[in-house]
């Protein structure tokens, strides 16, 4: 059993009535808390140093009951703690989120439960999204160049309105990213590349070419990311779902 130990608390935030709203939704999250789930966190490669161990369902339902509010989100984001950054996804106004906020954000990414959240939650229904999907895929930064690919992976998901030339645009980013060795990197290009491929039958297409090309690689990362893909969009249950 790893040694029990205080969480440390999130950054202060700035005084006056956003700041105690903050102090209050904090103190919330601090009461929420589990040992079991603070402990449990390493073993999924999340840092507990700024954590309290609230289980992502308390996270959701505390934000149902808030409600939405871009302000506080973006206060909450500031105190740097790794809930309230997750309650900050689950609380934001998709409309409001500016391109300026997504970089920044980005930019302090250091841990893939974050990035997954706030791509899947969030930015993949900002209308800037597709905009930073290419310049993320190229950062030179782990958890930052992960983001330009779940992002890609969360609009393949969510975005009903963008058609098959969107996505078939972004499978060369894909094959080009396939190559980084770094785990969070390589398992974010492989999520992109199999949510492409189950879209549509064109793109199923498209993706199972790149899969194959890849899985040939001489690269080992490569090699991986193409063989999980092709397994996937080649199987029976996903060639079905696409004829019917």
């Amino acid at each position: 059993m790893p040694p029990k130990k205080k969480p440390a608390s999130p950054k202060p935030v700035a005084k006056g009535t956003s700041g105690a709203k903050v102090q209050e939704v904090v103190a919330s999250l601090e009461r929420l808390a589990d040992k079991k789930t603070l402990h449990g966190m390493a073993r999924y490669g999340l840092p507990s140093d700024k954590a309290f161990g609230v289980p992502v369902g308390k996270i959701q339902k505390l934000a149902k009951q808030l409600g939405r509010s871009h302000e506080l989100a973006a206060a909450l984001w500031e105190t740097g703690g790794y809930e309230a950054r997750m309650l900050a996804a689950y609380v934001d106004e998709p409309e409001r989120v500016t391109p300026q906020q997504m970089e920044q954000w980005c930019a302090e990414f250091d841990n893939w439960g974050i990035v997954d959240t706030v791509c899947f939650v969030l930015f993949d229904r900002s209308p800037h999204a597709w905009s930073k999907v290419g310049p993320w895929s190229k950062r030179k930064d782990e958890f930052g160049k992960r983001a330009g690919f779940v992002l890609l992976a969360c609009l393949a998901a969510h975005d009903k309105q963008a058609g098959d030339e969107a996505f078939a645009k972004c499978l060369p980013l894909v094959e080009r990213g396939a190559e980084d060795e770094r785990n969070f990197v390589k398992k974010g290009v492989s999520w992109a590349l199999r949510m492409v491929g189950r879209r549509s039958r064109k793109l199923n297409e498209a993706a199972v070419k790149v899969s194959r090309r890849l899985a040939e690689s001489p690269n080992d990362a490569a090699r991986w990311v193409g063989r999980a893909a092709l397994k996937e969009l080649t199987s029976p249950a996903v060639t079905k779902r696409l004829k019917g």
